[in-house]
């Protein structure tokens, strides 16, 4: 068993944990052990049935794409024995041949080698012995149980070497102290991610954010009226409001498409479709799966890739191609009763709209105060691509979209 291809741009994972045991009999197909990529965890399935006679990366390794996991033999519950020569040890057990065309499985780390095995990642020993370093001049990593990765290899090489006749070092900062009651838990790749994607926005981007609010009373009636038959006719699909926000940000977008574009260097790319991301909560934080050619599906369409999304992101079976691509985000804070928010940017993307609670507040409407269903709209945006007065009459264009959803069935 080999790490498969992770998905655009990643290239390693963590073994977040092995789901059977070494000799434990496994089914073809059945799931053995969870990989944890910067974007999202997937599992990784018995290619065969038989017996898990090898675990070559243990819980917390860091694996990178191709790289052998362990083997799996023949029988129920059984070792399989060496194709050459005898173990030296009972547990030793042994390589699977390589399939044509695919990675060579490497043999189980040496007795020796196993002191230095448990300082660093396989990634961070290749990277020291090819740079001269030991894993002493490194110190403490700050993979788990203070393995060094391949990051802190890299980090420290990027250290300039003192000077020769270098003033004396101050004392190093005393360690902070945790009171009794603290815990700490390591940050997982996906929030560590999450946490460098959000600053790489604020470094990058000129963010910008404008708000408007938009009365929901049309769309609720609309939906209110419809949502039995809606349901009735889509199996099952229910009638949001994500879909009338969909497809008027489609609209939106079309009218003015460097809401849609992105800056590569020095250069703006305009995107002659929609990738819609839609921002869910899985089981390890924010992910933002992505429809693709929006702008070709109706409401039902819409409804149920948003329905399904949520689901397999709280189950954590979102596929890492779907996470990516994006052209524009919406984020919904209002699910969780938020009133009024500024979203960050979902990089490379130039824009994303925030969606909130619906509220009933006092409107003044034709000279009168009225009680309507409302909900506060922000857009945030990229100020070097995108200009005021474009941000705003997107905005704009929605809420009018929304507040009159028959504009969205005649394509006004």
């Amino acid at each position: 068993m080999v790490v498969p291809t992770l998905g655009e741009s990643v290239t390693t994972a963590t073994v977040s944990r092995w789901l059977k045991k070494q000799g434990d009999t496994v089914k073809a197909d059945e799931p053995l052990v969870e990989l944890e990529t910067d974007k999202v965890s997937v599992e990784v399935n018995a290619p065969v049935g038989g017996t898990l006679s090898v675990i070559h990366a243990a819980d917390g390794a860091e694996v990178e794409v191709g790289s052998v996991l362990g083997a799996i033999g023949a029988g129920a519950g059984s070792a399989v024995a060496p194709s050459s020569k005898p173990a030296a040890k009972p547990d030793a057990g042994v390589n699977p041949p390589p399939r044509a065309g695919g990675p060579v499985a490497r043999p189980a780390t040496p007795p020796a080698d196993r002191a230095a095995a448990q300082e660093a990642f396989p990634s961070a020993t290749k990277r020291m012995t090819e740079a001269g370093v030991s894993a002493a001049s490194i110190g403490a990593g700050s993979g788990k149980d203070g393995r060094i990765t391949k990051g802190d290899v890299i980090e420290f090489l990027a250290k300039p070497a003192p000077a020769a006749a270098a003033a004396p070092v101050p004392a190093p900062k005393a360690a902070r102290t945790d009171e009794p009651r603290d815990e700490r838990v390591k940050m997982t790749r996906l929030r560590k991610t999450i946490a460098n994607r959000l600053k790489e926005a604020q470094n990058t981007a000129a963010m910008l954010t404008t708000f408007n609010e938009v009365d929901m009373s049309a769309a609720m009636a609309l939906r209110s009226s419809y949502k039995d038959a809606f349901e009735k006719k889509n199996n099952g699909v229910r009638l949001g409001f994500m879909s009338f926000f969909v497809t008027a940000c489609i609209a939106g977008l079309k009218e003015f498409p460097a809401v849609n574009a992105e800056i590569d260097g020095d250069e703006i790319v305009y995107k002659n479709y929609v990738h819609m991301g839609i921002a869910v909560g899985g089981a390890n934080g924010l992910v933002v799966p992505v429809l693709r050619d929006a702008d070709k599906m109706n409401f039902a369409q819409i409804e149920g890739a948003i329905a399904s999304f949520g689901k397999r992101a709280r189950d954590g079976q979102l596929k890492l191609d779907e996470l990516t691509g994006g052209t524009f985000s919406i984020t919904n804070g209002g699910v969780y009763g938020s009133l009024m928010s500024t979203p960050i940017l979902n990089p490379p993307q130039s824009a994303i709209l925030g969606m909130h609670k619906i509220q009933e507040r006092p409107i003044a409407i034709a000279g009168k105060v009225e009680i309507r269903p409302m909900m506060y709209l922000a857009l945030t945006y990229d100020h070097r691509i995108i200009d005021g007065k474009e941000a705003v009459s997107f905005l704009v264009r929605v809420k009018e979209s929304i507040e009159d959803p028959r504009r969205l069935l005649l394509g006004l």
